[in-house]
């Protein structure tokens, strides 16, 4: 790095000199770096050399009050850093000096044991660092995450893929990942769940499915699933939409949700619509611990995928998909032969006719 141009070192306090961030408008670029920012910028490029990042300039780096934070970390409008070969924790241990004592203890924890934070919750890492809640949320969005959620999900996704062998073609690695995924997922999900979740689809009056993002399309599968059996089953496609069915429902009904994260924010206040009717709650996701898990009655872990993925978390969706068709082979087992032969039919009808 090259030397930088003079200019007033300024740092925002507020009373009792604990650190906040200050309005951007009031951020002052550091110029004569002092050591300790100097040294951070420096791990921080050492970082972004390694990340999907835009190359770091020295006037990314704001100071103020100890706390030093890239843009393409804290802007919702950048595009989701790819993660690789344990990248977000050299983040977090790049940031260490940075963070209060409270803070710290949190950053630590997580440094300490990366392989379990994606199955603890938000209290869970707190009595790992022997802090609050409160401090584990602003300790992950001093290090650039929007919360626990956000830094679980980059901890998983920055699992180093298995090495595989040159020679081996994407299709037979994409078919072997697959299967580990599937295997993983079959493992994970609790049988007896799966049974109770059957007798609740097949007792329930009317059965709601919910959820955005890639957890629709699976979702819209299994709506048609169940409605070949004869079961009344709404999807709504449109968020607004699915709080609206929700909202409607009682504890005669129920609500099927699928989430990969269990912390979507979309997926969740519909499912606490439904929950306050009265309906009952059946969640197939893929963490243990999160605000899902917590809400649902039944919940159906298929276990978080470590194999690294940009956006989609398509691995854990095949388990997710599979879990869907248990649960539809659940329901036909508790069905009469009388309410799946019309349906027979309809797709008799949708052959074209013999020439």
């Amino acid at each position: 790095m090259g030397e930088l141009p003079a200019a007033p070192h300024k740092q925002d306090r507020v009373a009792g000199g604990r650190p906040h961030r200050p309005d951007p408008a009031n951020w002052s670029p550091c110029g004569q770096l002092c050591p300790v920012c100097r040294a951070q910028l420096s791990a921080l490029a050492t970082v972004a050399a390694t990340d999907a990042l835009r190359p770091l300039r020295p006037a990314d780096a704001w100071c103020f009050v100890g706390v030093t934070m890239l843009p393409s970390m804290t802007d919702p409008d950048s595009p989701s850093p790819r993660h690789v070969d344990g990248t977000v924790l050299l983040r977090v241990r790049a940031a260490l000096p940075m963070l209060g004592p409270s803070e710290r203890r949190v950053a630590q924890a997580i440094l300490d044991r990366p392989g379990a934070v994606t199955e603890w919750s938000t209290a869970e890492l707190a009595g790992e660092a022997g802090t609050s809640t409160a401090t584990v949320v602003r300790a992950c969005q001093n290090l650039g995450f929007r919360g626990f959620q956000h830094l679980r999900l980059e901890v998983a996704r920055a699992a180093p893929p298995v090495a595989a062998a040159a020679d081996t073609h994407p299709l037979a690695r994409i078919f072997d990942d697959a299967a580990d995924a599937i295997r993983l997922g079959r493992d994970s999900v609790d049988l007896a769940a799966i049974d109770r979740a059957g007798d609740v689809l097949a007792a329930a009056r009317r059965l709601v499915l919910v959820g955005t993002g890639f957890s629709a399309p699976p979702l819209q599968d299994a709506a048609m699933r169940f409605a070949t059996l004869g079961r009344a089953v709404e999807a709504p496609s449109d968020v607004l939409g699915q709080q609206f069915a929700a909202r409607s429902l009682t504890d005669q009904d129920a609500c099927l949700t699928v989430s990969y994260s269990g912390a979507n924010a979309h997926t969740l206040r519909a499912c606490r619509a439904a929950k306050e009717g009265g309906a009952v709650l059946i969640a197939v996701t893929s963490f243990a611990r999160s605000p899902l898990t917590q809400l649902a009655d039944i919940s159906l872990v298929t276990g978080p995928v470590t194999r690294t993925h940009d956006v989609d978390p398509f691995l854990s969706r095949l388990s997710h998909l599979l879990v869907l068709h248990a649960l539809h082979t659940a329901l036909d087992a508790r069905s009469t032969a009388s309410s799946t032969a019309p349906m027979r039919d309809v797709v008799a009808e949708a052959l074209i006719a013999d020439e």
